[in-house]
C-alpha cells in the first residue's frame, strides 16, 4: 500500500513539472516577450534622445568654455604685447648702455611680467645683437634642461612658434614666445618667453565637466599638442581611442572608447592669433545609462504587476486542465503496480474524456495479452525442459568416439585417432549450448582443429597460416564467430576453385580488435558483395535467421553484441584475393552472458 502512494506522489510531482509548469512558462513567454522588446525599443529611444541632448548641451556649454579661454590667452598676451608700449626697450637693448643699467632695466622689466599673474612660473629673454640671456622664475625644486628653451640663435628665432606645451619633470606649462622688433625698422630686439603653469586653465576647465563620470582635453598648437587633461594618466592624443574630429567643422562629436570604456567624444574647434585650440570632452556610456534606466525601471515595476496577474490567470486555468489528468496517472500507476481491475472514469465528452475510454479499452487489452503472455511462458519452460532431457544425445557422441579413438590407438592407427580427437574437440566445442562468449584464444584452438580437419580432407589442395597478437588472445568474443567465416572461404572459394587454395587468418589488437580472413578462391562477384550488405543493413532476423551458420549469421550477431560501433568490410578478386574484415570493439567488463575461458 505505501509503494503505491509513493509511486502516485512521484507521479504527480513528474506530472505537476511538466504540464502545469509548460503550460505556465509558455503564457509567461507570450506575455514576457512584447514586454521585452517593448523595454529595449523604448530603453534603446530614451538613450539616443538623452544622448544626442547631452551633446548639444555640452557643445554649447564647452563653447562658452572656449570664449573664456581666448579671453585668458588675450589677457597673457597683453603681457608681451606690453614690451612694445615702452620706448626704451630698444634704446637699453641696443644702445651703448653700460651692463649695470640694462640688466637692471631687463631684469626690471621681467618682474614686472613675473608679478602680474601667479600662474606665470618663469619669464626668459634673449636680447638680440648681444645675446645675452636674462631669466626670471621661482622653478627652484627643478632640474631645468635646455631643452625647454626656444634657441638662443637669432637665426632660428622665426622657427619659435608663438605657443606651444613644455613638460618639465612632469607637468606641463603653456609657452608663450614674442619675437620683439623695432617697428618700422626691423632690427630684432629680442625674443621674450613667458611659461605659464596651468593652474588657471585647470580652474576653467573644471566648470565645463563632472569629473565623477567625464574627462576633458585641452589640445593647442598646429600639432595638437595636450596641454591639459583631468586623467592625469593620459599623457598624449595617442592614448585617446578612435577619435576623429572634422577638420571642417567647428564642433561635433564622435564615438569610441577610453580606458576601455565606450562613450562618446565631443569637440569644439576654435583659434586665437592663427594658433588652433581644440577642446575634447569624453562622456562614458555609463552616463546615458544611468538616466535611461531609471525611466526603465519605472516601466518594468508595472510590468511585473501585470505578470503576477497572468502568473494567476495561467494557475487557475492550468489547474481546471489538468485536475482530469492527474485521474488519468493515478490509474496509470494502478496498471504499474499490477492492479487492472477498477479502472474507470468519468464520463466526459471532450478530448480528455476521449483519452480515458481509449486507456480503459487499452488496460483491458493489455490483461488479456498477458494472460496469453503467462501461457506462452509455460510452453518455453516445457521446451527447455525437453532440450535438457534432449542433452543425452551429444554425450552419447562423444563416448562412442572415445570409444573408437581408443580402438585406433590399440591397432597403432595413429593419424585415425587425431582426426577423431579433433572431430571429438569440435562437437564438444559446437554443441556446448550453455557457453555463449569464450576467449578469443578457445576460437583460435577451434578453428585449428576444423582448419586440420580441412586439410587432412583435401591433402594439398588446401594449405592455411593463423597468425595472432599474444594481447588479443584474452579478449572476449561471441561463440562461434571465426569457423562460419572460414567455412565460407573452404565451400565458396577452395571447393570451387582451381589448383590449391590458402587461407590466412590475421588478428591484431589496436584501438579494436581486428579480424582479417583471406583466401585465394573463386571469391564473390560484386552483386553478391552488394546485396550481403544491404541484407546486413535491414538488420531483420528473419532474413537469415533458418539458413544455416554462415556469414549473414555472423555479422548479424555481432551488430546484436555491439551495436552500430561493429563495422566490417568485404571485399573480392577472383583467384588473388578474397578478404573479410570484422572490428570488434573492445569491452572494459566483460558481459553478462557465460564465459568459457579454460
Amino acid at each position: 500500500m505505501g509503494s503505491a502512494e509513493g509511486r502516485d506522489d512521484e507521479m504527480n510531482r513528474i506530472y505537476k513539472r511538466s504540464l502545469f509548469a509548460r503550460l505556465l512558462v509558455w503564457m509567461l513567454i507570450m506575455t514576457t516577450i512584447p514586454f521585452i522588446l517593448s523595454n529595449v525599443i523604448s530603453y534603446r529611444s530614451n538613450y539616443r534622445t538623452l544622448q544626442e541632448h547631452s551633446i548639444e548641451l555640452n557643445q554649447n556649454t564647452m563653447t562658452i568654455g572656449m570664449d573664456n579661454m581666448k579671453k585668458y590667452l588675450q589677457e597673457l598676451n597683453q603681457l608681451s604685447v606690453s614690451w612694445y608700449a615702452d620706448q626704451d626697450l630698444a634704446m637699453y637693448v641696443w644702445k651703448n648702455m653700460s651692463s649695470y643699467e640694462r640688466n637692471m632695466y631687463v631684469q626690471r622689466k621681467l618682474n614686472d611680467v613675473y608679478s602680474r599673474r601667479p600662474e606665470i612660473k618663469m619669464v626668459n629673454f634673449y636680447a638680440g645683437g648681444s645675446g645675452q640671456h636674462y631669466q626670471l622664475n621661482n622653478l627652484m625644486g627643478y632640474a631645468f634642461s635646455q631643452t625647454v628653451l626656444p634657441p638662443a640663435d637669432e637665426d632660428k628665432w622665426s622657427s619659435v612658434p608663438d605657443y606651444e606645451v613644455k613638460q618639465l619633470s612632469g607637468e606641463r606649462f603653456l609657452a608663450f614666445h614674442k619675437k620683439l622688433i623695432d617697428y618700422p625698422n626691423s632690427t630684432k630686439i629680442g625674443l621674450l618667453s613667458i611659461y605659464v603653469s596651468l593652474d588657471e586653465i585647470t580652474r576653467l576647465n573644471r566648470q565645463l565637466f563632472d569629473a565623477t563620470n567625464e574627462t576633458m582635453f585641452l589640445f593647442v598648437a598646429p600639432s595638437n599638442q595636450m596641454l591639459y587633461t583631468s586623467d592625469k594618466e593620459l599623457t598624449s592624443l595617442d592614448s585617446v581611442d578612435q577619435i576623429a574630429p572634422d577638420p571642417q567643422q567647428a564642433k561635433g562629436y564622435s564615438f569610441g572608447k577610453l580606458n576601455g570604456k565606450k562613450g562618446v567624444y565631443i569637440y569644439v574647434r576654435d583659434h586665437y592669433l592663427d594658433v588652433p585650440i581644440m577642446s575634447i570632452k569624453f562622456i562614458p556610456s555609463v552616463a546615458f545609462n544611468q538616466v535611461a534606466k531609471k525611466t526603465l525601471n519605472q516601466t518594468i515595476a508595472i510590468q511585473i504587476v501585470a505578470l503576477a496577474c497572468i502568473v494567476i490567470f495561467a494557475f487557475i486555468l492550468s489547474f481546471s486542465i489538468t485536475a482530469p489528468i492527474k485521474r488519468l496517472v493515478q490509474n496509470i500507476s494502478r496498471v504499474g503496480i499490477g492492479i487492472f481491475d477498477g479502472v474507470k472514469f468519468n464520463a466526459r465528452e471532450d478530448e480528455i474524456g476521449i483519452l480515458e475510454q481509449r486507456f480503459e479499452m487499452m488496460v483491458h487489452n493489455l490483461k488479456e495479452m498477458i494472460i496469453k503472455e503467462y501461457q506462452q511462458k509455460l510452453e518455453v519452460s516445457t521446451a527447455r525442459l525437453k532440450m535438457l532431457q534432449a542433452q543425452i544425445n551429444p554425450h552419447f557422441l562423444y563416448n562412442t568416439l572415445q570409444s573408437i579413438s581408443t580402438l585406433a590407438l590399440r591397432y597403432r592407427a595413429d593419424e585415425i585417432n587425431d582426426r577423431i580427437s579433433e572431430l571429438g574437440f569440435i562437437l564438444r566445442y559446437s554443441m556446448d549450448m550453455k557457453t555463449e562468449f569464450v576467449t578469443l584464444k578457445k576460437e583460435i584452438e577451434h578453428i585449428e582443429h576444423y582448419l586440420s580437419l580441412q586439410e587432412n580432407r583435401f591433402k594439398n589442395k588446401l594449405s592455411y597460416r593463423i597468425s595472432c597478437e599474444p594481447e588479443a588472445e584474452n579478449v572476449t568474443v561471441p561463440k562461434m564467430i571465426l569457423q562460419p567465416l572460414v567455412e565460407n572461404c573452404i565451400i565458396h572459394g577452395i571447393e570451387n576453385g582451381t589448383g590449391a587454395g590458402f587461407i590466412h587468418v590475421e588478428i591484431t589488437l589496436n584501438s579494436g580488435l581486428m579480424i582479417r580472413i583471406v583466401d585465394n578462391g573463386k571469391g564473390l562477384e560484386q552483386n553478391t558483395i552488394e546485396l550481403l550488405k544491404k541484407r546486413y543493413a535491414i538488420h531483420h532476423v528473419q532474413d537469415w535467421e533458418g539458413g544455416g551458420i554462415g556469414l549473414m549469421n555472423v555479422l548479424q550477431r555481432l551488430w546484436i553484441r555491439y551495436g552500430d560501433s561493429f563495422e566490417w568490410n568485404l571485399s573480392s578478386a577472383a583467384y588473388e584475393k578474397t578478404e573479410i574484415q570484422l572490428i570488434i570493439p573492445l569491452e572494459e567488463a566483460a558481459p553478462d552472458e557465460n564465459i568459457d575461458r579454460g
